[in-house]
């Protein structure tokens, strides 16, 4: 009899767990747990963002500190930082230019020619003349070399290698910088071996950067080429059209913010990219404003280099080969415009990563 009694309990269990009442439980318990767990996530994100849409967010829920050195004295700390490691950079621009000439990525300077004949061509007789005129040339120069390139018809293997290389140029800096403030001691050979790892989630990192500024690009093509088609009238209509490019340009910058800490964060071991854009949203929430403008400082920077350096290196290219013929062929305006392209990434990745070590080290300081 109890032998009887097991078998019966057994076999209303096994009928129990057949009824479709328990079989539509067990079907949907996977998607229970999912919506549990995005609704954990939801109320998890809601805590640590306190913006919602369509809302007036109070200053006391969004306020938090953030103590920065002075825009001067900040790149000034940038550079002193590269200086005192100066042979160590310096030997990693030089692989880097030898391996952007290994991979005939140096401008040609047939195309710089074509673009200085093309200018001569179209220039207003008498508008560029004396010492101004000189440097308003120059100043044209730059712009269309900026805008355009040297590169000419760059293959497809080229054009993959060129970012290759910039990203993982980006990379080993950051990871020298961050062992460096480490105190430990690193030699450029380490950097080159160790920083590539991340190397895939900082190119997912780096295309989601350029989708963020596809909205200013558009905006800039678009009203562009209504002005140059008349289609936007001169007055009133252009100023608006200005006045919206401006805020498109503006929300695009300000929505980027966060990507750039972004792509030091995704160098940490073991990061993912999506987590990495979620832990640099937490870190720059409340401080966003801070940190654009600190953003366009650093583009306003590197301009201002630009102009400084390069102005002068093409009006003395065209005064020597005006003078001396013989040295047309000599690429002088292209190695010059790679020797600053290695700084501007090189600089741009210090300037980036220490602003993410200012905010990192406030968060961590006791309040």
């Amino acid at each position: 009899m109890p032998q009887t009694k097991k078998n019966k309990t057994s076999t209303s269990k096994t009928r129990s767990r057949n009824t479709p009442r328990s079989m539509f439980t067990a079907a949907i318990r996977p998607f229970k747990r999912f919506y549990a767990s995005m609704r954990a996530r939801k109320a998890d994100f809601l805590r640590r963002r306190p913006h919602r849409s369509f809302r007036r967010t109070m200053r006391r829920d969004y306020a938090r500190s953030l103590s920065l050195p002075g825009y001067f004295a900040f790149t000034i700390e940038v550079t002193q930082l590269l200086w005192r490691h100066r042979l160590m950079f310096v030997l990693l621009a030089v692989i880097y230019i030898v391996l952007m000439l290994a991979f005939q990525l140096l401008g040609s300077q047939d195309t710089y020619a074509q673009l200085r004949e093309l200018l001569d061509a179209t220039e207003p007789e008498g508008l560029l003349e004396g010492v101004t005129g000189e440097v308003g040339r120059a100043g044209l120069l730059l712009m269309s070399i900026v805008s355009t390139g040297l590169g000419g018809e760059l293959s497809e293997s080229q054009q993959i290698a060129g970012v290759f290389l910039g990203l993982y140029m980006w990379m080993t800096v950051v990871w020298l910088l961050r062992n460096i403030l480490a105190g430990k001691k690193v030699v450029v050979r380490d950097g080159i071996y160790s920083a590539g790892a991340p190397i895939v989630p900082t190119f997912l990192m780096f295309f989601i950067l350029l989708i963020q500024l596809l909205p200013a690009a558009f905006a800039v093509i678009i009203v562009s080429a209504g002005l140059q088609s008349g289609f936007i009238a001169q007055g009133a209509p252009a100023m608006a059209a200005g006045l919206g490019l401006a805020l498109i340009v503006v929300a695009s910058l300000y929505w980027v913010v966060s990507t750039f800490i972004a792509l030091v964060v995704i160098t940490l071991p073991g990061m993912y990219p999506f987590r990495a854009l979620t832990i640099a949203g937490d870190l720059v929430i409340g401080r966003r404003l801070r940190l654009l403008l600190r953003v366009v400082w650093l583009a306003l920077t590197i301009v201002s280099w630009w102009v400084v350096v390069m102005i002068p290196i093409i009006i003395l290219d065209g005064a020597l080969k005006h003078w001396f013929e013989q040295i047309t062929w000599i690429p002088i305006v292209p190695v010059a415009v790679l020797l600053m392209a290695t700084f501007t990434i090189m600089w741009s990745s210090a300037y980036i990563y220490l602003l993410y070590r200012k905010v990192v080290d406030d968060d961590a300081s006791p309040a």
